[in-house]
């Protein structure tokens, strides 16, 4: 996944958490985790010859559900300026936890009131000021689709700069698999928000 943006000439920070089987089905560790991760790197990009202030984040799946709690509320914690973060590429998550908490994934998912609040991205808008250009294939399941819709549309009621792009004959996985090429669906997402040109 590194290849593509390192070749264009950026640096790339690939952040890890654990999972939720790890965190005793709580997510807050997981949340936490990314949220510190990004202020890690932000507060230290001078360090590996980065610049703090071209601050992107691309994730897909719980990655992207993680990485959107963090440019809503998670940058307050960490006590990071608001614009740190100079946007963000998000693929195939999950943005209000109430149909997750429903679902399946409440058998391991320690879903509460407050969980369910504090990390649904959808309902902490007013903290967002993060472009965002959100991604979801055609192909997957019709809750990723709906999810990543009614996202868009409560981003743009609230007059948040947002992107929508749609992938044809997509499902779930393939679409992460378009972020190693720079001229794949993700890969060509990231780059043109970081106004960076793939090299050959």
């Amino acid at each position: 996944m590194a290849e593509p943006l390192v070749g264009a000439g950026a640096h790339a920070v690939i952040i890890d958490f654990i999972n939720v089987g790890e965190a005793g089905g709580d997510l807050a560790p997981l949340y936490r985790q990314v949220s510190r991760a990004l202020a890690w790197v932000w507060r230290n990009a001078e360090s590996f010859g980065g610049d703090r202030d071209r601050l992107y984040v691309c994730a897909h799946s719980s990655g992207a559900h993680l990485a959107a709690c963090a440019v809503t509320r998670g940058w307050r914690e960490e006590s990071l300026p608001p614009d740190f973060c100079k946007g963000a590429v998000l693929s195939g998550g999950m943005y209000d936890l109430k149909p997750v908490r429903l679902s399946k994934r409440s058998a391991y998912v320690k879903f509460t009131d407050e969980i369910e609040r504090a990390l649904s991205p959808q309902r902490h808008l007013d903290g967002l000021t993060t472009p965002l250009v959100l991604v979801h294939g055609t192909c997957e399941t019709p809750e990723f689709q709906r999810q990543t819709r009614d996202f868009f549309a409560a981003l743009k009621a609230a007059a948040k700069p947002a992107e929508l792009i749609v992938g044809e004959g997509y499902n779930h996985f393939e679409l992460f698999e378009t972020l190693a090429n720079p001229y794949g669906l993700l890969g060509r997402a990231v780059q043109r928000q970081m106004r960076l040109a793939p090299r050959s």
